[in-house]
């Protein structure tokens, strides 16, 4: 879409310079979807967290309180501009699918501010395609006029910063750090081209250098990651770095070195788009997991 202006209204966006639109409702069932592919498959049994922003466009005579998502083994491909069900998904040969759908208590009917809109789900494995729009007919969705007048054009939400991160868990407390465990450091997130780390995190490292003196017997991996700007190589350079960083505390506060091994992966394992500043702010990240050798 044309930022700010545009043919259904003015909206700055979110982040960055642009943002998509579509018809989420519309005279005669008429749909628009957004399709997009994954950076990479969806691991089964791993919990993920899709979240993006929405803001209903000034053109809208409508307000709506479901949004549709539907994950595709398979891009998909059908001739219509009637709403996708979730029969007429099943129904497709060859493909396979998870759907879901982000309900609100409210209408999204705010055409000023950008609203987030989440949910967490387990993926199946397969997922390698997100479709997001109205998998509703015009018959089953949950909507609100808002403006009064005989056109009834629709309603049509602008959506900006998608993102689809896996769901690591955060260590809040020495209590709850097991072992053999991926955690992310929920403090420990680094500046563009930086590997300082600052006084939140030094107050996280604490739980785990509590655990690691409390129990002498268990060891440390650490991990860096880094989004992807810049070259590979600098890149894995850099991830390195924020590791022994880590590494580094650690060995000042009591570890032995032997307990304590660092990597550094650059930008190969991304937990989130880098496409967005928000997403790149993820990938900068370490995580670490303890475990008895």
């Amino acid at each position: 879409m044309s930022a700010p202006e545009n043919f259904n209204g003015m909206q700055y966006p979110k982040a960055g310079e642009a943002y998509t639109g579509l018809y989420f409702y519309a005279p005669g069932d008429y749909r628009e979807y957004i399709q997009a592919e994954l950076t990479q498959t969806l691991r089964e049994g791993q919990k993920y967290q899709l979240q993006f922003y929405v803001s209903l466009a000034e053109g809208s005579d409508f307000a709506i309180k479901d949004f549709g998502v539907a994950l595709s083994y398979k891009k998909l491909n059908i001739d219509t501009k009637k709403e996708l069900s979730k029969g007429r998904l099943f129904r497709t040969k060859g493909n396979r699918f998870q759907v879901l759908e982000i309900n609100h208590s409210n209408f999204h009917e705010d055409k000023s501010i950008w609203l987030k809109v989440a949910i967490e789900f387990v993926a199946k494995g397969f997922e390698k395609y997100i479709i997001l729009g109205n998998l509703r007919s015009n018959e089953g969705t949950r909507k609100v006029q808002t403006k009064r007048r005989e056109t009834k054009k629709g309603a049509y939400y602008y959506i900006d910063m998608v993102s689809l991160t896996a769901k690591d868990k955060e260590n809040t407390s020495n209590s709850t750090i097991e072992t053999d465990t991926l955690y992310v450091f929920k403090n420990v997130h680094f500046d563009f081209n930086q590997f300082r780390i600052n006084d939140e995190a030094q107050k996280e490292l604490t739980s785990v250098l509590k655990r690691l003196k409390t129990d002498t017997e268990l060891y440390i991996e650490i991990h860096g990651h880094t989004d992807d700007f810049g070259k590979p190589g600098y890149n894995r350079t850099l991830s390195e770095q924020r590791a022994k960083t880590i590494a580094d505390y650690l060995r000042e506060n009591g570890i032995q070195d032997k307990r304590i091994s660092w990597y550094g992966h650059g930008s190969s394992k991304p937990i989130a788009s880098n496409s967005s500043i928000l997403g790149r702010s993820k990938n900068r990240r370490v995580a670490f997991k303890i475990f008895i050798p």
